[in-house]
């Protein structure tokens, strides 16, 4: 719980950054559990609890950064942060033109960039999400029942693999390599503990043991061809294109060992 807002003008900065669905809350709820590492969830969705002032949207692009890496929220426990960040995603950038250029020129900023290698995976939670109004799974004991299957139009379907693939190239421009540290969604469920690793270097703080527990739990276990209800017809679309690896399922990591985290 947030119970004041701080300044520390020599935290070192941070942020996460990914499309919609790919692991991005995930990563930030490890992240958290470092004494020393604050992630404040994220900074341009007006809803996030983490965030005392609901009204922050209205301010400009300089005054919002300066509330994320000056002024920033500090939870119980986590006084003496060392570094301090927040996540934002694709979508998010779209709503606030302008946005993301000035979060480039923030000084020191440490960006992880997290892809999931399916991008149709990322649609399909993003769409079941918005129809059962579900964005996060917490607590084993949580009964809701599986995500809605969905219909994906092959419009949709294009629009979305191609602003992936834009936001992971503009990321990649607007940033030093040595500042970018890209984390495979896979190898976040799979590896958590290695993942953590080599966020701790990337952000040069102490090694922290990787606990392996999170109140988050996965909301979709069923491979696509069982939650797209058309997923024949896309797969016959997109056959012998760039997207065509992401209907063939045992290569690109559809099966339900993989299911999403948010």
């Amino acid at each position: 719980m947030n119970d004041m807002t701080h300044f520390m003008p020599t935290a070192e900065p941070f942020v996460i950054l990914g499309m919609p669905r790919t692991g991005t809350h995930y990563l930030e709820e490890l992240l958290n559990a470092h004494p020393s590492v604050l992630s404040n969830g994220e900074l341009l969705n007006s809803y996030d609890t983490n965030w005392s002032d609901t009204s922050r949207l209205l301010r400009s692009h300089r005054e919002l950064l300066e509330l994320a890496y000056l002024h920033y929220p500090v939870r119980t426990g986590k006084t003496l942060a060392t570094h301090v960040g927040c996540k934002i995603n694709q979508p998010q950038f779209q709503e606030r033109p302008g946005f993301f250029e000035e979060l480039a020129l923030w000084p020191r900023l440490k960006v992880m960039l997290v892809i999931r290698r399916n991008t149709l995976e990322s649609l399909r939670s993003l769409v079941q999400a918005r129809q059962s109004g579900e964005w996060l799974k917490y607590g084993a004991g949580n009964e809701s029942g599986p995500p809605p299957r969905v219909v994906l139009t092959i419009e949709v379907c294009e629009a979305y693999f191609e602003a992936a693939d834009d936001f992971h190239r503009h990321v990649a421009d607007s940033f030093a390599p040595k500042n970018v540290l890209s984390i495979d969604y896979q190898s976040l469920l799979s590896n958590p503990a290695g993942c953590l690793e080599a966020a701790w270097t990337f952000l040069g703080t102490s090694v922290h043991p990787c606990s392996h527990r999170t109140a988050l739990q996965r909301q979709e276990v069923r491979p696509l061809d069982q939650t797209v209800l058309n997923f024949d017809e896309l797969k016959r679309h997109f056959r012998g294109g760039p997207y065509e690896k992401f209907f063939e399922a045992d290569k690109h990591g559809t099966s339900s060992q993989n299911s999403a985290i948010a």
